[in-house]
């Protein structure tokens, strides 16, 4: 019966420490700072067009978590989905997006605002030769009128060249 009662306060004393805990209890960090509105040029519902005007698609991007992330849904003209997850991180002050499409790419970038654009890089295997990696870099550039510039290249010699992958302004739907 002792190791009961032992037991019955040492439980309750957990449930009074837990909430304490700074790991548990600390308040989440409300993400409305000026960092994390850095990409809030790209949120909307829009039609992306090539450089010819054809239309390339739709993608959707929004905000999840109070804040804290964008995600973005697209939608090619010729078939085609993908999506991806955006945010700050705090702890190594920068930005972070991982794409992944039902053709099975998974890219993960990392980077931040450069003047007014938002440019991230992260590395593939090599269209060319798939034992070699090959650099990627996206930039979002905002347009005059509400409209946006990607642009994505890649280099396969350490970043001397650099060849386009998509390049697409996004206008806002009506």
């Amino acid at each position: 019966m002792r190791r009961m009662q032992r037991l019955a306060t040492a439980t309750g004393l957990l449930f009074l420490v837990l909430p304490a805990s700074p790991l548990l209890s600390q308040s989440r960090p409300a993400c409305t700072a000026p960092i994390y509105r850095q990409f809030d040029f790209w949120i909307g519902a829009w039609e992306v067009r090539r450089p010819d005007g054809a239309l390339a698609g739709t993608n959707v991007i929004d905000t999840l978590l109070g804040g804290c992330a964008l995600r973005e849904r697209w939608s090619g003209s010729r078939g085609g989905h993908g999506t991806s997850l955006n945010s700050w991180n705090r702890i190594d002050r920068r930005w972070h997006q991982i794409w992944v499409d039902d053709s099975g790419l998974f890219l993960e970038l990392e980077g931040g605002l450069e003047g007014d654009r938002m440019v991230m890089s992260g590395v593939l295997p090599s269209r060319s030769d798939s034992t070699k990696s090959a650099q990627q870099r996206v930039t979002w550039t905002p347009l005059p009128g509400g409209k946006v510039r990607q642009l994505w290249e890649a280099s396969e010699d350490g970043g001397r060249t650099w060849a386009t992958v998509f390049d697409g302004v996004y206008e806002r739907k009506p």
